[in-house]
C-alpha cells in the first residue's frame, strides 16, 4: 500500500479502514495542510452567509466529520486514560475500552467549546487553518520516532508505525510540516502566527510528555489527542488581540 493511501486510511475514514505503514508519515503533513484548506475555504464561505458562531459551528462540525471523529475519540480515550489515578496497565486497558468516562467527556466538551469560540472571533483565514492542520499532523508523524510504543509488548493498531524505516518519513514531515506551519501562520499575522504556532507545539508536546511519563510511550489515541490539542491551543492563541 502506498503511503499516501496510508496516511489517508489513518487520518481520515475517506476510502475505508486500511492498515497505517511508517511510510505514510511523510504524507501526513500534506493531507493536514489539505484539511485545513477545505476548513478554511468552508470558514470564509460559511462567514458570508451566517453570523460568526453559525460559521464557526459549521467548521468544527466538519473538522469531525472529514476526521470521522478519529482524533476527538483519541483525546476522550487518552484523557480517561492519562488523567484518572490509575497505575499504567489500567491506564492503557481504560484506553482501549469503547465507554467514555468523566475525564473524557469533560476535556472532549471544553476542547470543543474552545474550537468553537476561538473560530466565533477570528475573522475566517484559509491561510491560518491551513498552516495549523499542518502542523498538527506534523506533530502525529514525528512522534513515533521520539517515543517508544507504549503497546509493544500487546500490539495496537499504531504498532505497524514500529518498523526500521519510520525515520526517514518522519523527518521528512518535521520538515515539510514545519515549513509549511510558518509559513501559513506567518503570512496571515507575522508574530500572533508564530506565537499560535509555538503556543500549539509545546502543548502537544505536554500531551506527549504526560503519555511517556505515565504509560510508557504514545498510542494511537495519544497521536490523535496531541494532533487535537495542537490545533485548539494554536486556535485560541490566534484568537488574541493582537
Amino acid at each position: 500500500m502506498s503511503g499516501a493511501r496510508s496516511a489517508l486510511a489513518f487520518l481520515t475514514p475517506i476510502g475505508g479502514a486500511a492498515e497505517p505503514t511508517s511510510s505514510a508519515f511523510g504524507w501526513f503533513p500534506a493531507f493536514g495542510a489539505a484539511i485545513g484548506a477545505v476548513l478554511g475555504l468552508l470558514w470564509w464561505a460559511a462567514a458570508r452567509t451566517f453570523p460568526a458562531p453559525v460559521a464557526a459551528a459549521i467548521v468544527v462540525a466538519a473538522d469531525l466529520g472529514i476526521t470521522g471523529l478519529l482524533h476527538i475519540d483519541g483525546l476522550v480515550d487518552s484523557a480517561d486514560g492519562l488523567l484518572a489515578p490509575l497505575d499504567r496497565d489500567r491506564r492503557l486497558a481504560v484506553m482501549s475500552e469503547p465507554s467514555v468516562g468523566a475525564f473524557g467527556i469533560a476535556i472532549a466538551a471544553v476542547v470543543l467549546l474552545a474550537r468553537f469560540a476561538a473560530l466565533s472571533t477570528i475573522s475566517p483565514s484559509i491561510l491560518l487553518l491551513t498552516g495549523i492542520w499542518c502542523g498538527s499532523r506534523a506533530v502525529m508523524a514525528v512522534a513515533p520516532s521520539c517515543l517508544p510504543y507504549a503497546r509493544r509488548d500487546t500490539g495496537g493498531l499504531a504498532s505497524a508505525f514500529l518498523s526500521d524505516g519510520r525515520r526517514g518519513p518522519a523527518i521528512v514531515a518535521a520538515g515539510s510540516g514545519l515549513a509549511g506551519l510558518l509559513v501559513a501562520t506567518m503570512f496571515w499575522r507575522p508574530v500572533g502566527g508564530a506565537v499560535a504556532a509555538a503556543a500549539g507545539a509545546l502543548a502537544a508536546a505536554a500531551v506527549l510528555w504526560l503519555a511517556h511519563r505515565r504509560v510508557g510511550g504514545f498510542t494511537g489515541d495519544v497521536l490523535g489527542a496531541a494532533g487535537v490539542t495542537f490545533e485548539t491551543v494554536a486556535l485560541v492563541v490566534a484568537a488574541a488581540k493582537w
